[in-house]
């Protein structure tokens, strides 16, 4: 554990629906991000008053100990402003040391790309956590999804449990990403845009 004055602290977020009928779909990926990130750690979430799951750990960043809050969320994807809004007014957050984990749609599969704010390209969590802020300012870790084939409904496609062939391959892609937040925690938005963004 590191000792030392607080510099800082992340809130680093995954969005969901909650419960088991969405726990295993394409739309959940941002909160398996974390229960991924949380059990590799081998911390354990526990119950927050802002309808939130939350852990907090320390990493070292420059010699200081640096606070992190890890979260999945206890609504609906549509609700995703209300808590975020609570956990960041809680944890005295500002934007730019919140992270936000979604599915993404427009990036293949297994692909991770990291930006900071900028539009929600309809993403219902995106635009309800943007409203709740007042502002876009803030990170995105972007996780690929993939569009469906064919004439797929993307409303129906993100709210289906991936493919067997893909959860071979998440344990990895979960690895990755977890490794693209610790990066952008520790080394900055560039150098991980340069190591991720590909």
């Amino acid at each position: 554990m590191f000792r030392g004055a607080k510099a800082d602290r992340w809130l680093v977020i995954g969005l969901g629906n909650p419960g088991p009928d969405y726990e295993k779909t394409r739309h959940n990926i941002g909160a398996m991000l974390i229960t991924s990130f949380a059990d590799r750690m081998e911390l354990r979430l526990t119950s927050h008053k802002s309808r939130a799951n939350v852990a907090e750990y320390k990493i070292g960043v420059g010699g200081e100990a640096i606070s992190v809050v890890l979260a999945t969320l206890r609504c609906y994807m549509n609700e995703s402003g209300g808590p975020t809004k609570a956990l960041a007014d809680f944890y005295k957050v500002k934007g730019d040391r919140i992270i936000i984990a979604h599915d993404e749609l427009d990036i293949p599969f297994k692909s991770t790309r990291i930006k900071y704010g900028g539009g929600d390209n309809g993403h219902n969590g995106l635009k309800s956590i943007t409203s709740a802020l007042g502002s876009s300012d803030y990170f995105r870790i972007r996780l690929g999804i993939g569009r469906p084939s064919g004439n797929q409904d993307p409303a129906d496609y993100v709210l289906k449990a991936f493919g067997s062939s893909e959860r071979k391959e998440l344990p990895d892609f979960l690895e990755s990403a977890s490794s693209a937040v610790e990066s952008l925690m520790e080394r900055g938005l560039e150098r991980t845009q340069q190591d991720f963004n590909k």
